[in-house]
Formats: structure tokens, C-alpha cells, sequence
């Protein structure tokens, strides 16, 4: 063992920290510990490597400060300490590598670890350096102007940080550059196509999410041809780069968020003929679309554009048409299609002008999992063919859709959200919906026209996390059965059902939700939220004490009812609430002292029912103003200074309100209603990797939804 010199134990579970004989192989040139799990600290015994040339720790739960002894490495070529526990100022790392081998070390890797400080000039001292990657840390301050002196760089990534100031115009010195990452910081400032005009052999330039300009000759040529450009959040506009059509070799463009506000020129569409990626969303982009020739995802969200949805490939998998003018009726797009079995997996119509009827022709589409058609014109009734694919989310809020849910919806066991808000439906809410939909996460039936009771069957549902029926002609009682509703018993980070997932590398992210009586924005903290909107119904009956079981619930909405009886005492139970809602119904009696122990409440209003006696005193009940209690008969701040006159309630009060309830009252009567704009971020076979990601999400989060991966993956290969 003493002369051995190559040493592969990666991708083992060893579950351990570093054996400590391994530290006496001093004639060992290659070793690698990759993903091991590996815990604990580096001994300073990693000095005695004196003949170590590469050395691979990567992908373990290494932690604290690499040993200075690093120093007496002096034939070190190759480092990867890449995704560890590191916590260290990365200076500290880089003097103990100037001192053995500055000259001759030619792979760096410290990606995805807890480093800190700022990179200096000593970085230049490392003039054999081919690649650099120092992604996913904290490193701050600004990028050294010794940049320029790595002649030999290939790969730098410094993404994910917390890098600021200007782009040092001596990253335009490596000539050798062939990637460059450094999206995900705080860089700003203008940048010149000078800082381009030596990198003639640049393939990938990942810059995204930093503040700063690109300023170029409208007939500037530039010197690389990239297969990967991803610019988004640069300001670029407002006239469309015209420079990109010499980027014959283009297959993944990012330039959402960068301020463009022109006609997309029509050679623009011939050139996308190659590409895997189209992200050109969030600009003020305009003009119709005769065909997109893009393979995997296109994302137009957030323009300006016109005319009937654009054809597209069979192999393209995501589209985000979200929020722009395209008009017309569906049929040509999906009942005239004739280019191939199409693939498409994810179709965001959001938030359009698209009208008539949905037509009946859904069968050769049957790949499609998410479908968002909220907000447009769309009318009729849903086709069966529509019903038979399989969902994970359906999403048709805010059109002008009727009749009944079809039955053929009941087969999609694996439908996850379930939102048909705000159109025409009518007749009961179906059994089915608890009895053959297990994994429903969202129900919203909201502002339609459902009548007879609340099923019991609804109880079923375990994951379900937000419930909203509001504004229809529900009657009977609130369902004592609830209680049997488990995820919105625990607090919601202890339950499994989530509302974000990764689908095959595609990221989809439920982002607006309206609570409180106001528009809040929810992302990746919408899986936390749990909600219940009964309001506006013809509900009777006393709230069934075993409603206050569900102690993880943050918001209950109980308005606009015929409810009566008292306030049950166990409402106070319910920490965890934020917004409670009980205004306009019959309640009477006292509100009860447990109230007091709503130290999250944030939103209350009881108004306009026959409550008597004092308000509990707590800090919490005290900060609403009168009217979250106006239209009643109690007493005590904030409605009087005191109980010892008697409060009479307005007149009418009951029936007509007030002005000022009215005019706060629309947000009110629409209480908690959810409404999903799918968003994502996609990756394919490492060419391009993922756009959004985020490094304060944490390492626990990326472990959770690569589960809900794994999960979800299998879930797409069976059909």
C-alpha cells in the first residue's frame, strides 16, 4: 500500500470521516473520495500527500476551514472540493496554494460550499489555471482586475455570489475562455463590446441576474459563435440585438427581463431553427408569430404579441405564451396539427384573448401533464377528450366556461392542483373529486354557480392544502368530516405535499396567491400556505367545533354566510392563523378569550353579526381598527374606550353595511382564491444548466425536490 499510487473510492457511502491512512500514502498521485458522504473536517495530515497530483473530495459533508498544511502539496495539479460544508474566507485558501504550486496548478474546483470574503489579486498568480469554478458560495467584492493575467483559462464560474461592481475590462485577456458564468451576482455597471473583442473562442456566456448594460454598434459583429447565451435581466433594449443574428451556432438564448421594446424582425424566427432554449419573456416585445421552430422550451411570457398562437415542433416540451394579446380560438392549433406525435408536456395559455369553445380533439395531445388556459374568453363546456389526459395541474380559472365538471376528469389521480374558479359551472360539487383524486394539493371552485351541500367525500382528500369554495350557492353545514383534512392539520412544512416540483429538469412554480383581503406574492413558500374560503354561500348551522382541529390552517374565510350559533372556543387553537374571517353571518355571544392566542393574526373581521360583551384584550386583537368589528354590540378598545356604556349596533348595519365596509369589501367578498402562474427553469443534458436556481433555497431544498423528482419522473415514464 505504501507505493500506491492511483486511489479511486468515489461513489461509495462511506458514511464517515477521512481514514486517517489514507494520509501516510506519500507516493499516492491520483486519489478521489468523491461522493461518500464523508463528514467531519480535513486533517492536516493531507500535507503528507507530497506526491499528489490530483486529489478529488468533492461531493461530501465536509466542514470548516481547509488545513493550511495545503501548502506542501507542492505537485497538486487538480483540486475538486466542490459541493462540501467549506467554511472559510477563500483568500485564505488561495495563499496556501500560491505557496506550493501557483505555477503549475491547473483545475480549481470550490463550487457549492460556504465560502466567504473577496477574491484579491493573488487569483492572477495562478497563471496555469484552466479552470476556475467558485459557484454557489458568498463570495463578495469585486472581480480582480488580475483576472487578465490566467492566459490559460478555459472555464470560470463564479456564479451564485455575492460579487458587485464593475466587469473588469481584463476579462476580455484570457483569449482562451470557452465558458464564463457569473450570473447570480450583484454586478452592474455598463459593459462595451470591447470586453468581448478577444474571446474569439467563448461557446457559453451565462450572465444572468446582475444589473448591467450591454452597449453595442447596431452593426457590431461579434467575434465568438456561441452555442449558449443567457443574458436575462441585462438591459439590452430598447432595440432588438441585432448582433445575434451572426450567432449561427446559437442553441440556448436568454434575454428575458432586458428591456426590449420593439418588433421582433422576422429573420429572427428562421434563426431559432437550431435552438433547444428560447427565453425572450418579459419584455415589450411585438408582432405575430407564424411558426416557432424551437425543440424543447419557449418562453414568451409577459410581450406584447398578436395574432393566433404560433405553430410549433413536435419535439418542443414547454411553452409559456402567458400574458400577451394571442386571439382567436384553439382549434387550428390543436386540431389542425399535422407535423408528428407531439411531445409538448407543459402549455401556459395564461392571461390572453383566446375565445370560442374548447375543442374536442385533446387525444393526440395526450403527453400534456400542466395546462394553465386561466384568464382568456373561452366558453362552452369541457370537452371529454380534455378530461381523459392526464393532469398533474388543470388550470381554466376566469373564463366563461359552463355546465357540468366532466366525469372523464375523475381518472387523473395524480392531478395536483385543480383550479376551475370563476366561470360558469353548475349543479353539485361531483363526489368524485374526493373520491378519485387523492393528491389534490389546490381545489378551487370558486365564483361559479355550485349548488347543494358540501360532499363529505371531500374529507378525503389528506393533502389538500388550500380549499376554496367561495362565492357559489353552496347550502347545507359545514362538514364535521374536515377534520379529516391532515394537511392542513400539521404545520404545513411538516406535511409532504408541495406545490413545487421538478419535472424532468422543467421548474414549475406556483407564484400569486390572494389572501388577507389583498394580493400577496407567493413562490417558493407557496407549499407553506394553507387555506380554507367557504365564504359567500348559503351555509347554515352552527361552525362545527371540529373545524378547529385543522391547527395548520393560516387562513379560514367564513363570510357571507347564514352560519349561527357561538364562536367556537377552540378557534383559538389555531396558532397558526393569519387571516380570519368570519364577517356577515348570525354569530352571537362573546368572542372568545382564546382569540388572545392568535399571535400570527394579522387580518380579522367579525363584523356585522350579533357578537356582545367586551373584546379579549391581547396586543394582537387591540391593533385592528373598529371596522374588523363594527356592525355588533361589544365593547373595549378598539370600538370604545371602555364597557361602561352600552354599544348599540348601526342601523341596517346587518343588512346594508357601511361605506367604508363596502368600499373595502371587494377583496373581502372574493376572500382566498389561487390563482397558479406556472413559471420554471429548464436544463437539458448539461448543456444548459438551470437559469433560476437560487443559492439561498439551501442545500435541504435541493435535497426535497430531488425526491419530488425522482417521484415525479417515474410518474411522466409511465405514460
Amino acid at each position: 500500500m505504501s507505493s500506491l499510487r492511483f486511489l479511486d473510492l468515489s461513489g461509495n457511502s462511506f458514511k464517515s470521516s477521512i481514514p486517517g491512512w489514507l494520509y501516510s500514502l506519500n507516493h499516492l498521485e491520483f486519489l478521489s473520495l468523491r461522493g461518500n458522504f464523508l463528514q467531519g473536517r480535513i486533517s492536516s495530515a493531507i500535507g503528507n500527500l507530497s506526491s499528489i497530483v490530483s486529489l478529488d473530495l468533492s461531493g461530501n459533508q465536509l466542514e470548516g476551514a481547509v488545513p493550511t498544511s495545503l501548502e506542501n502539496l507542492f505537485n497538486l495539479r487538480q483540486l475538486d472540493l466542490s459541493n462540501n460544508k467549506i467554511d472559510q474566507e477563500i483568500s485564505e485558501i488561495l495563499q496556501s496554494l500560491s505557496r506550493c504550486c501557483s505555477d503549475d496548478l491547473k483545475s480549481l474546483n470550490m463550487a457549492t460550499n460556504n465560502l466567504s470574503g473577496h477574491l484579491n489579486d493573488q487569483l492572477g498568480l495562478f497563471k496555469s489555471l484552466s479552470y476556475l469554478s467558485l459557484s454557489q458560495n458568498s463570495i463578495s467584492g469585486l472581480i480582480p482586475i488580475s483576472i487578465g493575467n490566467l492566459s490559460s483559462l478555459k472555464y470560470f464560474d463564479v456564479s451564485e455570489n455575492q460579487l458587485d461592481g464593475n466587469l473588469p475590462q481584463s476579462l476580455a485577456q484570457p483569449m482562451s475562455l470557452e465558458y464564463m458564468n457569473i450570473a447570480y451576482n450583484l454586478l452592474e455597471g455598463t459593459v462595451s463590446e470591447l470586453l468581448f473583442s478577444s474571446l474569439t473562442r467563448l461557446r457559453v456566456l451565462r450572465a444572468s441576474q446582475n444589473k448591467l448594460k450591454f452597449e453595442a454598434n447596431s452593426n457590431w459583429i461579434p467575434p465568438f459563435q456561441c452555442r449558449t447565451i443567457e443574458m436575462g435581466y441585462w438591459l439590452l433594449g430598447p432595440k432588438f440585438p441585432t448582433w445575434l443574428q451572426f450567432q449561427k451556432d446559437l442553441s440556448t438564448l436568454d434575454i428575458s427581463s432586458a428591456g426590449i421594446s420593439d418588433v421582433v424582425p422576422s429573420w429572427f424566427w428562421n434563426f431559432t431553427s437550431k435552438m433547444v432554449s428560447l427565453n425572450i419573456s418579459h419584455n415589450g416585445l411585438e408582432g405575430e408569430i407564424p411558426f416557432l421552430p424551437v425543440h424543447k422550451l419557449v418562453d414568451l411570457r409577459s410581450n406584447r404579441f398578436t395574432g393566433p398562437l404560433p405553430g410549433v415542433l413536435p419535439d418542443v416540451a414547454t411553452l409559456f405564451f402567458t400574458n400577451n394579446s394571442f386571439s382567436g380560438s384553439l382549434s387550428h392549433f390543436l386540431c389542425d396539427y399535422k407535423l408528428g406525435k407531439p411531445k409538448l408536456f407543459l402549455l401556459q395559455l395564461e392571461t390572453n384573448l383566446l375565445s370560442g369553445e374548447i375543442p374536442d380533439c385533446w387525444l393526440k395531445w395526450r403527453g400534456i401533464h400542466v395546462l394553465n388556459m386561466a384568464n382568456n374568453n373561452l366558453t362552452g363546456k369541457i370537452p371529454d377528450s380534455l378530461g381523459s389526459l392526464v393532469f398533474m395541474f388543470l388550470n381554466l380559472r376566469n373564463n366563461k366556461l359552463s355546465g357540468e365538471l366532466p366525469l372523464t376528469l375523475q381518472n387523473n389521480r395524480h392531478l395536483f392542483m385543480l383550479d376551475v374558479g370563476e366561470n360558469q359551472f353548475g349543479g353539485s360539487i361531483p363526489k368524485w373529486i374526493g373520491e378519485s383524486l387523492p393528491n389534490l394539493v389546490i381545489l378551487s371552485l370558486r365564483s361559479n354557480s355550485f349548488d347543494g351541500h358540501i360532499p363529505e367525500e371531500l374529507c378525503q382528500l389528506s393533502s389538500l392544502q388550500i380549499l376554496d369554495l367561495g362565492d357559489n350557492k353552496i347550502s347545507g353545514a359545514i362538514p364535521k368530516c374536515f377534520k379529516n383534512l391532515s394537511a392542513m392539520v400539521t404545520k404545513p412544512y411538516d406535511t409532504d405535499a408541495v406545490i413545487d416540483y421538478f419535472v424532468d429538469g422543467e421548474f414549475i412554480r406556483s407564484e400569486l396567491l390572494v389572501m388577507k383581503g389583498r394580493v400577496d406574492e407567493y413562490s417558493t413558500t407557496l407549499s407553506l400556505v394553507t387555506t380554507m374560503d367557504l365564504s359567500y354561500n348559503n351555509l347554515i348551522g352552527d361552525i362545527p367545533k371540529e373545524l378547529a382541529s385543522l391547527e395548520g390552517l393560516q387562513s379560514l374565510n367564513l363570510s357571507g354566510n347564514s352560519l349561527k350559533g357561538k364562536i367556537p372556543d377552540h378557534i383559538g387553537n389555531m396558532r397558526l392563523l393569519e387571516s380570519l374571517d368570519f364577517s356577515r353571518n348570525h354569530f352571537h355571544g362573546p368572542i372568545p378569550v382564546s382569540f388572545s392566542n392568535l399571535n400570527f393574526l394579522s387580518h380579522l373581521n367579525l363584523s356585522y353579526n350579533n357578537l356582545t360583551g367586551r373584546i379579549p384584550s391581547s396586543t394582537q386583537l387591540q391593533s385592528f381598527d373598529k371596522f374588523s368589528y363594527i356592525g355588533n354590540h361589544l365593547c373595549g378598545p378598539p370600538v370604545t374606550e371602555d364597557c361602561s356604556t352600552n354599544v348599540e349596533t348601526p342601523p341596517n348595519a346587518t343588512n346594508e353595511g357601511s361605506h367604508v365596509e363596502e368600499s373595502e369589501g371587494w377583496f373581502e367578498k372574493y376572500g382566498i382564491y389561487v390563482s397558479v402562474v406556472i413559471g420554471f427553469v429548464v436544463g437539458f443534458w448539461g448543456v444548459v444548466a438551470p437559469l433560476y436556481f437560487i443559492r439561498s433555497w439551501g442545500l435541504a431544498y435541493y435535497e426535497k425536490v430531488e425526491s419530488i423528482r425522482l417521484k415525479l419522473s417515474a410518474f411522466r415514464d409511465r405514460f
